[in-house]
C-alpha cells in the first residue's frame, strides 16, 4: 500500500523579496517606489489587488521587502523595479542585481575608460 501524499500546498510558506539600494539612496525614491509597487503588483490578473495575500513594506533606510503567500516570481519584481527605474528616468544610471536568492540590489553602472584610447587621443 502506498503511503498518502501530505499536500504541499497547506504547508506553503510566506516568500519574501528584499530590494537593496543602499548603494543609490540618493537618486532613489523610497515611498515613490513602495506606491508603484503597491500599484502595479499584479494578483489573479489585476493590478492593485494586494488584500492579504501580498505585503510591501519598507525595512530601515534602505531597503523594501516584498511578503508573498501566494506564487510571486522574483523576476516579476526586478522586472518591475527596472520599470520604475525608467519612469523615474534613472535607468540609464542603475542596473537591478540578483545578489542572492530573493535579494535584489541597485547598483550603478561601471563605466571604464581603458587606456588604449586615451593613448589613441594623444597621437
Amino acid at each position: 500500500m502506498a503511503p498518502a501524499k501530505s499536500s504541499k500546498k497547506a504547508s506553503k510558506t510566506a516568500s519574501k523579496y528584499v530590494v537593496d539600494f543602499s548603494n543609490a539612496a540618493t537618486i532613489f525614491d523610497k515611498e515613490g517606489f513602495v506606491t508603484f509597487l503597491n500599484n502595479k503588483i499584479k494578483v489573479d490578473g489585476r493590478t492593485g489587488n494586494l488584500g492579504d495575500l501580498i505585503s510591501v513594506e519598507k525595512e530601515g533606510d534602505s531597503k523594501v521587502a516584498v511578503v508573498a503567500h501566494t506564487e510571486f516570481s522574483g523576476r516579476y519584481l526586478k522586472y518591475l523595479t527596472k520599470k520604475y527605474l525608467k519612469k523615474t528616468n534613472v535607468r540609464d544610471w542603475l542596473r537591478v542585481v540578483s545578489v542572492s536568492k530573493g535579494v535584489y540590489e541597485l547598483r550603478y553602472f561601471n563605466v571604464v575608460v581603458s587606456d588604449d584610447e586615451d593613448e589613441d587621443d594623444d597621437e
